[in-house]
């Protein structure tokens, strides 16, 4: 991926219209996919925000049947470890709709970082491009469990998942989808809530090399951001 980063900045005044609008967002890019192919496939971020998202997202009038979901990062915790990502979405979300719980795609992080990411690469190359990417944003510039000093697999035909063994916060093994992998979509939405965000957020816009910055989507990325973080 040697383009550089087409990004369009939204700004919200609160928490409540920027999920509004992530809503709305994700209602229209479901709505499409099914339309034009019958299935919707996502994938969602983990960490604290997108909780209130995924609350809200049990509400919306969809063929949940239509939905595939992925995770883009998992933390290597036991099954019913509820810091899991994949826990958080089914706690907040997923175990409140029908979607059909084989097209719930969780990554086996039980099995070991390094044996996870090469069982996931399998499963995701039975998908073509994402019809959405949900990520986050992190005090470091972290995206995924992409993070900085790391390789991040930018390079064309990179793993679709890599292991990860030193995560600065724990757990410090986890899996994340390579930002190769990530890019493969047709849409991507940052969601970034938070003041501990605004130095990410200002050395992104500076064009500072953070692994958010690796995600290259052909049609650029969606950031979905508090305007505080923009302020002063």
């Amino acid at each position: 991926m040697t383009h550089s980063q087409l990004c369009r900045w939204y700004l919200f005044s609160s928490v409540q219209s920027l999920q509004t609008e992530a809503v709305s967002m994700i209602a229209r890019a479901a709505e499409q996919a099914i339309t034009d192919s019958g299935a919707f496939h996502l994938v969602l971020a983990g960490g604290h925000t997108p909780r209130g998202l995924y609350e809200r997202l049990r509400a919306l009038k969809t063929n949940w049947e239509a939905w595939h979901i992925y995770f883009g990062d998992e933390r290597c915790l036991p099954v019913a470890d509820p810091g899991r990502n994949s826990a958080m979405a089914r706690d907040t979300w997923l175990d409140h709709v029908p979607v059909p719980r084989k097209q719930i795609h969780a990554i086996p992080v039980e099995m070991g970082a390094k044996e996870a990411a090469a069982a996931y690469s399998a499963t995701l190359q039975q998908v073509g491009e994402f019809d959405l990417v949900l990520l986050g944003l992190g005090e470091d510039g972290h995206t995924a469990s992409l993070f900085p000093g790391s390789d991040w697999g930018q390079e064309a035909g990179s793993p679709g998942a890599l292991p990860v063994y030193d995560a600065p916060k724990a757990p410090a093994e986890r899996v994340s989808l390579s930002a190769w992998r990530l890019s493969q979509a047709k849409r991507v939405l940052f969601l970034v809530i938070g003041e501990s965000k605004r130095e990410a957020v200002m050395n992104w816009r500076a064009g500072a090399n953070i692994p958010a910055r690796a995600i290259k989507p052909l049609h650029g990325v969606d950031v979905l951001a508090e305007s505080v973080l923009l302020k002063g």
